[in-house]
């Protein structure tokens, strides 16, 4: 391969408009795939890694194919098969081949993006290797497939122990370059909630936000919520008060906007009797339970009464691990 120009100062800042806090990340990505190299994204769901690429594939005007990962991504469905039917008429000839999203995106230079990459089957994987390697695929009764100039084989995944999820072989972590993406500050997760809802009321945001990223540290809960479940929570809280006639920052439009949209994100402690439900109101108590307007002056609600065991009743008045910016 040659040095391409799509890959250049004028993407990263277009790039870097788009992905907000991500100005690191994107000087990596765009320097890697400028470097003629492959590459591999790794962070947890929700952090902008999919957004980051498809930013970086549309302003580029580079092609961009995308392959979502999972268990039942053969090889054959990856790289493409013979139509049978035409087999049965005309042999296996070239013709008859039809081209899987790999060989596509060799063809047409593109960004070939693979998502959650370490949930692909370990054979499959294996057919990327000489891509990677020589920039071409040998294909039974088809031939060599050469790789056009701006083909880059970029891949998302979560961390190894998400649930579903392998270690990619040192056969193709040798061949890609690798970005880490965290979590993002506080202050860019507003603004990403405040882009994503135009909803002019940064008080209630920021609650929103504070609430969402202590469900991250939150001693009782294992898998918590990304930003992704503020934007959502912003979204059912507008509606709701529209239903209702009230203030988005009513307490009784917040809290059901935070069970509707965080208590199937969330997955509590198996070590631990609380339900999310119970997790998320003593979260909801903290950051949301008065009312939020434009002064942004929250007045706690009462804590409601509910029966349950003295080692309950204890976890539930143990404060939330506090938030802090990645």
């Amino acid at each position: 391969m040659t040095n391409a120009q799509p890959f250049g100062a004028a993407l990263l800042a277009q790039v870097a408009a788009d992905v907000t806090g991500r100005q690191e990340e994107c000087e990596a990505v765009v320097a890697t795939l400028a470097a003629t190299r492959h590459l591999v994204l790794e962070g947890p769901p929700g952090t902008g890694k999919s957004t980051l690429l498809r930013s970086l594939a549309h302003h580029s005007g580079v092609p961009f194919v995308f392959v979502e990962g999972n268990a039942e991504l053969t090889p054959a469905r990856i790289v493409g098969h013979h139509d049978p039917s035409r087999v049965l008429a005309e042999g296996y000839t070239a013709d008859a081949f039809v081209a899987g999203p790999l060989v596509r995106a060799l063809q047409e230079g593109a960004l070939f993006y693979v998502e959650e990459i370490n949930r692909v089957p370990e054979e499959t994987l294996n057919t990327l290797i000489t891509v990677m390697s020589e920039g071409e695929l040998h294909l039974p009764r088809v031939g060599r497939v050469v790789a056009a100039d701006t083909f880059r084989l970029v891949a998302a995944m979560n961390p190894y122990d998400a649930v579903g999820t392998s270690r990619i072989s040192s056969a193709i972590s040798d061949r890609v370059c690798r970005v880490f993406v965290d979590y993002q500050s506080s202050e860019d997760e507003v603004e990403i909630v405040e882009r994503r809802t135009d909803v002019d009321n940064r008080p209630l945001v920021t609650a929103v936000v504070n609430l969402v990223r202590a469900t991250r540290k939150h001693p009782q809960i294992r898998v918590g919520c990304s930003v992704r479940g503020a934007i959502d929570l912003i979204l059912v809280a507008r509606s709701l008060a529209e239903l209702k006639d009230l203030s988005i920052g009513d307490p009784m439009v917040t809290k059901r906007a935070v069970m509707t949209a965080l208590s199937g994100r969330i997955r509590v402690d198996e070590a631990t009797d609380r339900s999310p439900e119970e997790i998320l109101q003593e979260l909801w108590l903290i950051h949301l339970g008065g009312e939020i307007g434009g002064g942004g002056q929250v007045g706690l609600a009462a804590p409601p009464s509910r029966t349950r065991s003295n080692s309950a009743q204890r976890d539930s008045q143990r404060p939330p691990g506090k938030a802090t910016a990645p």
